[in-house]
């Protein structure tokens, strides 16, 4: 079998591509033989990585590919600062891209100010790219102004440039690539996801201890602006006018920099909002199933694709999501598009009204989302796609399944390091003796926009 270098963050690191890599790599391990490379301040917690692979560390991948060359090498970019050491590897050592997100812009900054300990590098880099236009947005972002603008400014291109091919998970990234570089080689291959037994609302309801008959909004993953929550939640304050009981639930962590309890303040939502904060796996999994109706709003998008809007689908929730970039690529059955306009917050509340009076359209909503992700984003789906693409543009001989799955992905046992996390996040933020306060400030803003 050919052998694969797989570069990639894994857990402990929080990101959605940790996640992403540990379900795919039992699956696409069926066609190939992979050695995981990881950030060298990174001790993977997933146990069954420990034992059913070899893990080097990213800055023993170049001396090792010289002394055994491997057949291929996967790097996976995505905007945070997680990927930055193998952006520096992929300088050197061109490999096959999975370009998670087109917008690299926050991982560029990052890279330079944090990793090289020179900013410059990084106005050189925008004025490259962007001229004049580019210098401006440079200096606002080196003073800790993160706005939407930078959007505009993906910073995707020296990625691109260095890549040998690319695989990418929606049309929206690949046509922006394409525009790039037009004779790259080039994949679509769908995101992978888990799909869990079907969800009982009522069990995940009494876990919980939530209402079983009242109507309940959810939405998932890190709070800052960019997610549409005052939108969502002023649609929210029509809805209840008609539902005084409803209640929205926020699962995960709140960014320092958005005042969330001063919004709800304003709204006059009181306690019908409950934010959770960070939940475990399995609590997690049991807000999704206790929710009617989900929202997955973003604007700006830096072009991802969103793994946990696939677990959402998975799992049979009714979906609303913004009409934008990779969003607006799933089918009108499955989600509820929503344009990013001035009736953005009226469209909201219509369709909510109309999904909880209408239980028939909503059933039929949640049967054709987990049917989607069944049929379009399996795990052995995406490994194939890999393995085609491989396949293609190594010139190899179309690879086929060598055996079962490396491991059982519902059998994963983690363990958890207090020290490897927090000398982790230390790095993440850049916090070294050394770093001069514009640095840490820096890498600190960076932190709650990416996390």
């Amino acid at each position: 079998m050919q052998r694969v270098a797989f570069c990639t963050p894994v857990n402990p690191v929080e990101s959605g591509i940790s996640d992403y890599s540990e379900e795919l790599l039992p699956y696409l391990g069926q066609y190939v033989d992979l050695t995981l490379v990881v950030d060298p301040e990174v001790q993977p917690t997933n146990q069954q990585l420990l034992a059913k692979l070899p893990i080097i560390r990213i800055s023993d991948l170049a001396k090792q590919h010289t002394r055994q060359p491997f057949d291929a090498i996967i790097y996976h970019m995505g905007n945070s600062p997680a990927h930055s050491r193998f952006w520096q590897s992929l300088q050197s050592l061109p490999g096959i891209v999975v370009l998670h997100d087109y917008v690299l812009h926050h991982l560029m900054l990052w890279h330079a100010a944090n990793r090289l300990k020179n900013v410059t590098s990084y106005r050189q880099l925008i004025q490259h790219y962007y001229a004049e236009n580019g210098t401006s947005i440079a200096q606002r972002m080196e003073r800790g102004q993160l706005g939407d603008a930078v959007f505009d400014f993906p910073l995707s291109e020296p990625v691109i440039a260095q890549a040998s091919s690319l695989i990418a998970h929606s049309q929206y990234v690949l046509d922006r690539v394409q525009q790039q570089r037009l004779n790259l080689a080039t994949s679509l291959v769908p995101m992978g996801v888990p799909l869990l037994p079907p969800p009982d609302r009522l069990a995940a309801r009494q876990a919980l201890q939530l209402p079983a008959d009242i109507p309940i909004w959810a939405s998932f993953g890190h709070i800052n602006p960019y997610k549409r929550i005052e939108q969502a939640l002023q649609a929210f304050a029509q809805f209840r006018r008609n539902y005084p009981d409803a209640r929205y639930i926020l699962v995960g962590s709140v960014s320092p920099s958005y005042d969330l309890k001063a919004l709800l303040q304003r709204l006059q939502l009181g306690e019908s909002v409950q934010v959770t904060g960070y939940v475990d796996h399995a609590d997690f999994n049991r807000y999704v199933a206790a929710a009617d109706l989900c929202f997955n709003g973003r604007y700006p998008s830096a072009g991802e694709t969103s793994a946990s809007l696939l677990r959402l689908l998975g799992a049979g929730r009714a979906v609303l999501v913004s009409d934008i970039a990779t969003f607006s690529e799933l089918p009108a059955d499955v989600v509820a598009h929503v344009p990013v306009d001035r009736d953005e917050v009226a469209l909201i509340a219509a369709y909510a009204q109309r999904l909880w009076a209408d239980v028939a359209l909503r059933e039929a909503m949640e049967t054709n989302a987990r049917r989607y992700v069944a049929e379009k984003h399996s795990l052995p789906l995406a490994a194939r796609g890999y393995a085609d693409h491989l396949s293609r543009v190594q010139g190899w001989p179309r690879l086929e399944p060598q055996r079962e799955p490396l491991w059982d992905i519902n059998t994963v046992t983690i363990h958890h390091s207090i020290a490897q996390t927090i000398g982790h996040k230390a790095a993440q933020l850049g916090l070294v003796d050394d770093d001069a306060p514009l640095l840490d400030r820096l890498a600190a803003r960076l932190r709650n926009l990416l996390a």
